[in-house]
């Protein structure tokens, strides 16, 4: 094998490993990362880049920072993982009465698990079995068109129909995706009334102010406070997926902290441990959570993960809650959302960018093309022009967007939008 060691790191890789969201007979050899300080990534080829999307959403504070980093390694030394059933340890604990008190009123309960797409199972079980412990059990689920909620079976049942699923639709139960409220809200609000009149809708699952992968589609916090109010007249539980919203993503701790109706469950992750570990939450209601207690077992939340409320990544949580805590961090959250603004302003003026639009810290805008969809191939032209100008971006499709990390400093926001406005000028 000694071999192996005159191979670079990518060299290597690309012999061994499945990336995701990867064609691997065409794609290039990935970039190998050694390390990460601030708002960039050092490659092993010696460059540097700007990391424009917060490595997939969760690097929220910056890579390496080093009070979630001391953190880890002080858990280490204590308890590094127990079983959750049964069991407990303090950072959980912590870490459950510090989100309750930051998160929208009448969430009660937490429960932990390891990524995004577990914790909207988690919340769309929750749901389902609130209506069967009660003998009443109802049979219809309510999302969104162009949602996307993960990977797992339930979560892509939910999503939205496209390239993601289309290999697995066959699978999926039967889901009613309401017109997004980003293309029209009356008519979301008119499909939404109507399938409430049926009385066998279970729930209704959206993600708020912020369709994410589904191209960064953006509406209202009235319309969100309408569907979430209309939901619950009829006693439906509202699950928001703030997966990708949460922590500060839109300018406040959470999407439903822009709203009068708080939702009946939350979903948490990317963001909740800064990037550094994974680790889920779904937070509940006292109503969705009492509706499982019984002195029949079979009532339970039949639900559970190895890692649940892993020690490691409370800890790094809960570090992560104590940057926030910080006026610095609060100030450069405020910044972050005047700048981008800023050049949202400069890349109007540019004739190739269409509908653009910001919640936040994320700004988006749609490139003119015959062909959309994820697949389309502006998408690769424009993430080989911004690598090649040291930004790492990676655009939906022809929906280009910035999610950069709170940390990031004004003159690595001025290299992003200058290479932007480059690319573009070579696209016209």
């Amino acid at each position: 094998m000694s071999y192996l060691w005159r191979m670079n790191w990518s060299e290597r890789d690309h012999r061994h490993i499945w990336h995701p969201y990867t064609q691997m007979q065409t794609a290039a050899p990935a970039l190998a990362v050694l390390r990460g300080a601030g708002s960039r990534l050092y490659l092993e080829d010696g460059r540097s880049l700007i990391d424009g999307i917060s490595s997939w959403w969760v690097t929220v504070h910056g890579h390496g920072h080093p009070h979630i980093a001391a953190a880890i390694g002080a858990q280490a030394h204590e308890l590094e993982q127990v079983i959750f059933a049964g069991f407990t340890h303090p950072q959980a604990i912590r870490l459950a009465e510090r989100l309750l008190r930051l998160l929208p009123a009448g969430m009660d309960r937490i429960f932990y698990s390891d990524n995004g797409s577990t914790a909207v199972e988690v919340a769309m079980k929750m749901a389902w079995q609130y209506w069967h412990n009660q003998g009443q059990p109802r049979k219809r689920i309510l999302a969104l068109e162009n949602a996307y909620h993960g990977d797992t079976f339930g979560a892509m049942a939910s999503s939205g129909r496209s390239v993601f699923t289309k290999s697995f639709d066959s699978l999926l139960f039967d889901v009613v995706h309401l017109p997004s409220p980003a293309d029209s809200p009356e008519k979301t609000l008119a499909a939404l009334a109507l399938e409430l009149e049926s009385g066998e809708v279970a729930m209704l699952i959206v993600e708020p102010l912020v369709q994410g992968a589904g191209g960064m589609c953006m509406y209202s916090a009235e319309t969100l406070d309408q569907m979430t109010r209309m939901a619950q007249a009829a006693g439906i539980p509202v699950i928001f997926d703030e997966v990708m919203t949460g922590f500060y993503r839109t300018g406040k701790a959470f999407a439903a902290a822009h709203c009068q109706h708080p939702p009946d469950i939350m979903c948490l992750s990317k963001g909740l441990t800064g990037g550094f570990m994974p680790l889920a939450v779904t937070a509940c209601t006292a109503r969705i959570y009492d509706a499982f207690l019984s002195d029949d077992r079979a009532k339970m939340l039949f639900h559970g993960h190895s890692f649940t409320a892993n020690a490691l990544g409370c800890a790094a949580a809960n570090a992560s809650l104590d940057l926030f805590e910080s006026p610095a961090t609060q100030a450069g959250i405020q910044r972050l959302c005047a700048s981008i603004q800023e050049i949202g302003q400069r890349l109007s003026a540019c004739q190739q960018v269409k509908n653009l639009r910001q919640t936040g810290t994320i700004l988006a805008f749609d490139l003119p093309s015959n062909h959309k969809g994820y697949l389309n191939p502006v998408s690769a032209r424009l993430r080989d022009h911004m690598l090649a100008a040291g930004v790492l971006l990676r655009p939906l499709g022809e929906v280009v967007y910035l999610l950069p990390p709170y940390c990031i400093t004004e003159a690595e926001l001025e290299t992003i939008a200058a290479a932007l406005i480059a690319f573009l000028e070579t696209e016209s």
